[in-house]
């Protein structure tokens, strides 16, 4: 018996609230920055850094971040946004789709580098922090890929083919109004939730401290977004050695990755003890509170061992 012969596309993509138009697309972006946020926050806790810190970052990683994702799209799709006629404003419309994450990644990582420049903060380890809670964003996000009917590949008779209204821009000239394509959302979101668990799991296995953890975010990320470009049905007009310019990206990443695990491991094989740069620490506040609360957790345990 067959449980599902394809996945039905959401007839809509955003509802009114009065005057006000909410796009699902945004409230998944909204979505992805929360949770990354708040995992982000302890994790850099649980490692010695401030509690609010996450959050001073964001302020500056956030808004960089949806600039340089979306002037990474707006740039490698020209012709969607600059021909006779066109409406030079929906370069700014970010809730109706489009925010490249390789533009996003690039821009953000400026601004939380100068965040934690800031802060007295190592960059590499609030990276180190952020890369489960980045994989669970980019996650969230694709699932206003779905609801915009965005983000599929070539057409398939696989049982969990996607469904694309022909009225669709994107959908391709001259195929049949009931082609199901691959759902290429679905792919990366998997893939994503499952490098969570790769992360995770390794963390436990290795040190992964000093930038190591989002070296392999790289690798993971670069590795299946390759795959996905390969996969798409969406032309690119940047080509580079005859492939598209998001496979090269894609690869570079995955590349940049692999060198920083291989010269941070050589520069740092110690455990990293502190995510502040030289000289820098908690305020004397944080810094006692953040003692007695270890100490209460160290006389539970010593409490526990003995009942």
């Amino acid at each position: 018996m067959t449980i599902f012969a394809s996945i039905p596309s959401p007839g809509i993509s955003y509802f009114d609230l009065g005057p006000l138009r909410i796009h699902f697309y945004a409230l998944f972006i909204l979505a992805g920055i929360v949770v990354a946020v708040w995992l982000t926050s302890r994790r850099l806790t649980r490692r010695g850094g401030q509690p609010e810190l996450v959050l001073d970052i964001a302020l500056w990683t956030v808004p960089l971040g949806i600039v340089g994702g979306r002037l990474y799209h707006v740039v490698t799709h020209p012709t969607n946004y600059f021909y006779p006629g066109a409406d030079l404003w929906k370069t700014l419309y970010v809730w109706e789709g489009g925010l490249a994450i390789f533009g996003a990644v690039l821009f953000g990582a400026v601004g939380a580098y100068i965040a934690c420049h800031r802060a007295g903060l190592r960059f590499l380890s609030f990276a180190d922090a952020l890369a489960p809670g980045m994989l669970i964003a980019q996650a969230l996000g694709r699932l206003g890929n779905y609801f915009n009917q965005e983000l599929f590949g070539a057409p398939t008779t696989l049982p969990w083919g996607l469904q694309i209204e022909a009225t669709n821009p994107a959908f391709p000239m001259g195929l049949p109004t009931e082609t199901l394509f691959q759902p290429l959302f679905l792919y990366e979101m998997l893939w994503n939730l499952f490098g969570v668990l790769v992360i995770l799991l390794a963390e436990r296995q290795f040190n992964l401290r000093w930038g190591k953890t989002i070296g392999l975010y790289l690798i993971w990320y670069g590795i299946g977004r390759t795959w996905l470009e390969a996969l798409r049905l969406d032309p690119t007009e940047f080509l580079l050695a005859g492939l598209k310019i998001n496979m090269v990206t894609a690869m570079t990443v995955a590349l940049i990755g692999l060198l920083l695990i291989i010269v941070q491991w050589r520069r740092h094989p110690e455990p990293e003890t502190s995510p502040y740069l030289p000289g820098h620490s908690l305020s004397p506040a944080t810094a006692v509170a953040t003692k007695s609360s270890a100490a209460t957790r160290r006389s539970s345990t010593s409490h526990g061992d003995r009942q």
